[in-house]
């Protein structure tokens, strides 16, 4: 008989690692509907799922990922769908536990839907990958539809060359952290440039070595998103940045996708967390109320779209698809916060709108020369 394997010692849940867990969960609130309506098999990667809870008894990533699907109101439409939620833990205690903790919610969501299938490894995420991808490989097959949620702690579990290979065709979608504090304390010590080399995929990060500040951070910060943007094939990305309680900029989270209507469903998840716009979270202002609400500020937006379109016409699809990919803003930024009140100011027109200050498919919106 197996000697019983001692209690996981579960981890204190900081403020800025619960906002990144309400980012996860609300876009796969979003996500999960969206793949499934075009897709007959989907894949969901915990690449570093952890015990699956906090101290508190908090859900971590896996389960909030497994709740996510199941609890969704949408669910029952997406029973043609096969849903493979592989969550992999190195550590192998914690993923016992973390077993213990899906086998306790199968058993209380019984009968256990059929098109949910859960996956726990216990393997690295080079390896594991790497397995699953050369299997595929030597089948000549590809990975089905994936979003990948690849949460390490460091800088030397994921080389840049293994996120390429995970997510080398159309439908695979990243969420990755980057270790933004050590990259920058180390950049130029010398003592791990084998690992930052394969994290970047480049040793152009001693170039930051150079600069100081500001500079250096926001310098680290570009190279991690050009690679992603040139290694990886990502024509879209957004990325979110988590400071902890000293100010100190611990990490970035960067989401990469090949899709429009990823980046506009993970930017609105983004504005709701940080409604100010400027896409990141501070330890210190945890648990304050956001001086203007949910309130957002579109007159940057107004003032890109007068300029950019100035003297021209446009339909409203065309419009939103413009905010989506080259503006920080959402597409539900566009209409009632944004034309409504442009047009009720005269700054806009429309030749063929049925009501002013609705803009349905096809509403085609006149912007005046400068």
């Amino acid at each position: 008989m197996a000697p019983a394997r001692k209690p996981v010692e579960l981890r204190d849940r900081p403020p800025h690692t619960g906002t990144k867990h309400d980012l996860l969960r609300i876009y796969l609130g979003a996500w999960f509907p969206i793949i499934a309506k075009y897709n007959a098999s989907v894949l969901y990667y915990d690449a570093f799922a952890g015990p699956g809870e906090f101290k508190d008894g908090t859900p971590g990533s896996p389960m909030i990922a497994l709740r996510a699907l199941i609890d969704h109101d949408a669910f029952a439409a997406m029973s043609q769908t096969q849903f493979l939620l592989l969550f992999n833990e190195q550590d192998a205690d914690c993923a016992e536990h973390l077993k213990g903790l899906v086998a306790e919610l199968r058993e209380s969501r019984q009968p256990w839907p059929a098109n949910v299938r859960i996956g726990i490894t216990n393997s690295t995420f080079i390896e594991l990958t790497t397995d699953m991808l050369d299997h595929l490989d030597n089948r000549n097959a590809r990975l089905m539809p994936t979003f990948a949620f690849v949460d390490p702690v460091g800088v030397k579990a994921t080389p840049m060359a293994v996120l390429k290979r995970l997510t080398d065709y159309p439908k695979g979608e990243l969420l990755v952290y980057f270790a933004h504090e050590t990259v920058l304390r180390f950049c130029g010590a010398g003592n791990i440039d084998q690992a930052l080399t394969d994290l970047f995929g480049t040793d152009e990060y001693k170039d930051a070595s150079l600069l100081s500040g500001l500079q250096r951070s926001q310098y680290i910060h570009d190279l991690y998103k050009r690679q992603l943007h040139e290694a990886c094939g990502f024509p879209y990305i957004q990325s979110f940045a988590m400071y902890d309680y000293r100010g100190k900029r611990l990490y970035d989270l960067f989401y990469c996708t090949r899709e429009p209507l990823g980046l506009d469903r993970m930017k609105q998840a983004m504005w709701k967390i940080a409604p100010s716009g400027d896409f990141s979270f501070r330890d210190r202002f945890a648990g304050q109320d956001v001086i203007f609400g949910d309130t957002v500020d579109t007159w940057p937006l107004r003032s890109h779209l007068l300029n950019h379109f100035a003297g021209q016409a446009l339909t409203i699809e065309a419009i939103v698809d413009h905010v989506i990919v080259s503006t920080p803003y959402a597409s539900n930024h566009v209409k009632r916060a944004t034309l409504a009140e442009m047009q009720k100011e005269g700054l806009i027109s429309s030749p063929n709108q049925k009501r002013k200050n609705s803009y349905p498919d096809g509403t085609i919106v006149i912007f005046p020369p400068t």
